[in-house]
């Protein structure tokens, strides 16, 4: 985590989360889905990498180390990146479907609190809004895989990402994988 770090798009932005396991989860989502940087603001939770700590969950994952891991809790996110699409997942009238949705390539995915909403100074920077059609709300950490699951299968949809196999797309040892040692 580093404090004076400039941001690099694809990113995700948490504002103001509540709970250490779900910035530590979204952590995770990031790392799965190939987005190397996580910021989040506020004061809610924190973390000091300098004495040794980490966000929960995280030492179980082999690859959350590929993810920069940015705190910023003053908020001034947006100051920290140069050619960004802030993109807010919010319940407005006025949100796309993601189902509809064209991801931005320099897209910020800028997540709202446990507790709460992206506020309304935030939105202000937000060129993009979108929900998901759930019955109910999804958790935090969730709602960043969705977010991001759908970005991935649309780069491939589109010809912007490769499909790999099976073989190829696991960067960690799982055991035996079908079609390559069977």
């Amino acid at each position: 985590m580093k404090r004076e770090q400039a941001g690099k798009p694809p990113a995700v932005c948490l504002w103001n989360p509540k709970f250490p396991h779900n910035v530590g989860n979204a952590l995770r989502a990031c790392s799965c889905w190939g987005i190397e940087q996580l910021w989040w603001t506020g004061h809610r939770v924190t973390l000091d990498v300098a004495e040794g700590q980490r966000l929960p969950r995280e030492e179980r994952m082999k690859g959350y180390r590929n993810v920069e891991m940015v705190m910023e809790p003053d908020g001034y996110v947006f100051d920290r990146f140069k050619d960004v699409t802030p993109v807010a997942i919010e319940l407005l009238p006025n949100a796309t479907n993601i189902v509809e949705f064209q991801h931005p390539e320099n897209a910020l995915y800028v997540f709202g609190p446990e507790d709460g909403s992206v506020p309304q100074m935030v939105r202000r920077f937000c060129h993009h809004f979108i929900f998901m059609p759930t019955a109910h709300c999804l958790n935090l950490a969730a709602a960043v895989n969705v977010v991001l699951y759908d970005r991935k299968v649309k780069r491939i949809a589109a010809g912007l990402e490769d499909q790999l196999p099976l073989h190829e797309t696991l960067r960690e040892h799982r055991g035996p994988v079908w079609g390559k040692d069977n």
